[in-house]
């Protein structure tokens, strides 16, 4: 058995197509958050400025609700690659109606549809670390779905800095002027937020 048929998502998911709805809420409930994550990424490239992607995360959602019988698909990967999918789908149809009647850029969706295959996370370094950080640590560990629910569970302003650092890529000064604080309390902020995090999905694991 692989670690991917061992994992959580992956039994939900198997369960939930051999008609178990319990087994079936429990799976979407676990992949809100990743789809959350997801399309405030999204629509903050697409426009460039912190937007409610509400709207986007409750369309997704009910989406692969709806079509769930359709999803075709075998694997763990698979699955995130189906709901990536739908996200992209409604992205597309959400800034096409947001930018009104403006000509569809045909390069901003091809730039979207690389940025939906790469990771949820990414690491960034630690200050003056030399041995192996603890966000290393998680991605080496790293599934999607319940890292994105690990997460979600952390307090607003650990997700935030991990979010702008390990998704967005901003170095800690840009990072401390949205947040508003000094670039070392928001290093020292990240550094307790990675840690938290990785606590969070030794608990999933």
């Amino acid at each position: 058995m692989t670690e991917n048929e061992g994992s959580l998502i992956f039994t939900l998911l198997n369960r939930a197509r051999e008609g178990d709805d319990h087994a079936r809420d429990e799976l979407f409930e676990k992949c809100r958050a990743y789809v959350g994550f997801m399309a405030r990424s999204q629509m903050e490239t697409w426009m460039n400025a912190k937007i409610d992607a509400s709207d986007l995360i409750q369309q997704t959602m009910m989406d692969a609700h709806q079509g769930f019988d359709q999803f075709r698909g075998k694997s763990e990967a698979e699955w995130i690659g189906w709901l990536k999918k739908i996200l992209q789908h409604n992205t597309v149809d959400f800034c096409r109606k947001y930018k009104g009647t403006e000509k569809r850029n045909a390069n901003r969706e091809v730039s979207f549809a690389q940025s939906q295959s790469q990771s949820l996370f990414r690491g960034a370094a630690e200050p003056d670390a030399n041995e192996e950080t603890p966000s290393e640590v998680i991605m080496r560990k790293e599934n999607e779905i319940l890292l994105a629910d690990a997460l979600s569970k952390l307090p607003d302003d650990y997700q935030e800095v991990i979010y702008l650092r390990n998704m967005q890529q901003l170095p800690f000064q840009e990072i401390a002027d949205k947040m508003e604080r000094s670039q070392g309390a928001v290093q020292m902020l990240w550094l307790r937020a990675i840690k938290q995090l990785q606590e969070q999905m030794q608990h999933v694991e």
